[in-house]
């Protein structure tokens, strides 16, 4: 299941295909949207931003293309004027002279006036994106000391949307490794020193994940790479203590930690 940094790189790729570029052709395959198609031939794709697993097309005539791709979307670059050979259903179809975008499978697509986007039930739930560069250590801190999230356990919390979008399973227990804590702590239990941990840990490894875990080969530059110190690695050891990771359950998903060093 993709998480936050895999959602990223996708909408830059969606970008780097058509971002800038006159939309010549627009496709959708529900009938309510039909009447954007011809609306937004000529148009431009401004930026795509992520929220979690949703993704904001913004076009530059002021309207945005609301997408969520839940478990079965997904989103393809292909050359103009072909498709890939697929079982899958096209539900979004957005081209320039050289290059067009597609979505299938996908079944939560809505397009969105600016004053839609602003009270959009889903947006209005879902928290700030872990890769969205203006979120800082300070503003995580207040956010996991209010009174709906501080006493909540970080098994459930780390995979709530609504605390931080983006999060998933294998960042919820490369994180909590990382800052030595278990899937049982909350934030309201935590010293000063384990929260400023956290909450920088929750920014820095998401945003080392979007930066450096796809082609290695492009990334010699960045110096660390993302790495899984406990994810899929039950019954190895440690790096950190010499202890044997283990694996269990946690809010219903695999969680992975060393008892060694987690407590």
């Amino acid at each position: 299941m993709p998480e936050g940094p895999e959602i990223r790189r996708a909408a830059d790729s969606l970008e780097a295909a058509i971002k800038g570029k006159p939309l010549t052709g627009v496709w959708f395959a529900f009938p309510q949207l039909a009447q954007y198609q011809l609306l937004l031939v000529g148009q431009t794709v401004t930026h795509i931003e992520t929220r979690g697993k949703a993704l904001l097309t913004h076009f530059s005539g002021g309207l945005t293309l609301y997408s969520h791709n839940q478990l079965y979307g997904v989103w393809r670059v292909v050359e103009a004027g072909t498709l890939p050979d697929t079982t899958r259903v096209l539900r979004v179809k957005l081209q320039t002279a050289e290059k067009a975008i597609l979505l299938y499978s996908a079944s939560d697509i809505e397009m969105l006036t600016a004053e839609q986007l602003a009270t959009h039930p889903f947006l209005q739930r879902v928290g700030p994106d872990v890769l969205d560069m203006a979120l800082t250590p300070e503003c995580v801190r207040a956010r996991l000391l209010l009174p709906s999230f501080r006493n909540r356990q970080f098994s459930g919390l780390l995979l709530d949307q609504a605390f931080l979008a983006g999060l998933g399973n294998y960042l919820r227990v490369e994180i909590l490794w990382q800052v030595g804590l278990t899937a049982q702590h909350k934030a309201s239990g935590l010293s000063d020193a384990q929260l400023d941990a956290l909450c920088h840990a929750l920014l820095d490894i998401p945003r080392l994940s979007y930066r450096t875990r796809g082609n290695a080969d492009d990334n010699k530059h960045h110096g660390a790479l993302f790495r899984f110190k406990v994810f899929h690695r039950d019954g190895e050891t440690c790096e950190r203590c010499g202890g044997i990771i283990a694996k269990t359950l946690q809010a219903s998903r695999p969680f992975y930690w060393c008892p060694g060093c987690q407590h």
